[in-house]
C-alpha cells in the first residue's frame, strides 16, 4: 500500500479477508486512539480505580497449578463485594463514554454557531467546529452558573442540597 509516497505493509493472520477491508479496519485504529485520548484527557474516564479489600491480590507471575485469584476467595460475602466493585468500574466507564458522546453531539450540533475563540484562546482556531476540549473547558468554567439559571432541574436541587448539608456540617464543627 502506498499513500503520499509512503509505503506501508499491513500484516494479517486471516488471509480470507479482503485487502480493502483490512485497510479500512486499520484506518479505524487512529479514530479509536483519538477517542481514548479524549476520554482520558477531557472526560477523565481512566482517573478513578475502583477496588475492594475483598479482591484477591493479582500476580503477574502466576505459577501453573496455582488456583486462579477468584478461586482463592473463601469468604461468602467477598464474591458479592468483588462484583459490586467490577460493576462500579463498568458503570463509571459507561457513563464516561456517554459523557464523551454528549460532548461530540454538542460539538456537531454547534458547527457554525459557536467559534472556539469565543470560548477560549487557541493558537490555531478550528474551522467552525468546537472541539470536545473546548466544550469541556467551557463547562468546567461555567457549569455551576448554568445550573443556577435552571433551579427547577433535579441535578440542580441535588447539588444545592449537598452544598447545604456540607455548610451545616462545617458550621457544627465551629466552636
Amino acid at each position: 500500500m502506498e499513500v503520499n509516497g509512503i509505503q506501508s505493509i499491513l500484516a494479517i493472520t486471516c488471509l480470507a479477508l479482503d485487502p480493502l477491508f483490512v485497510i479500512r479496519l486499520y484506518s479505524y485504529r487512529f479514530r479509536i486512539e483519538c477517542t481514548f485520548r479524549e476520554l482520558k484527557q477531557q472526560v477523565g474516564a481512566f482517573y478513578y480505580h475502583f477496588w475492594s479489600k475483598h479482591m484477591p491480590r493479582l500476580s503477574y507471575y502466576q505459577k501453573k497449578g496455582n488456583p486462579a485469584p477468584l478461586e482463592r476467595v473463601e469468604d461468602e460475602k467477598s464474591p458479592k463485594k468483588i462484583l459490586e466493585a467490577i460493576r462500579a468500574t463498568e458503570m463509571y466507564m459507561a457513563l464516561s463514554c456517554i459523557a464523551m458522546g454528549l460532548l461530540q453531539s454538542l460539538s456537531i450540533y454547534n458547527i457554525g454557531k459557536i467559534r472556539s475563540d469565543q470560548i477560549r484562546y487557541q493558537r490555531t482556531p478550528s474551522q467552525g467546529r468546537v472541539s470536545e476540549a473546548t466544550l469541556m473547558h467551557y463547562f468546567r468554567k461555567h457549569f455551576f452558573r448554568l445550573l443556577a439559571q435552571k433551579p427547577e432541574l433535579c441535578i440542580t436541587r441535588i447539588i444545592q442540597g449537598l452544598q447545604e448539608e456540607s455548610e451545616e456540617y462545617w458550621d457544627s464543627m465551629a466552636s
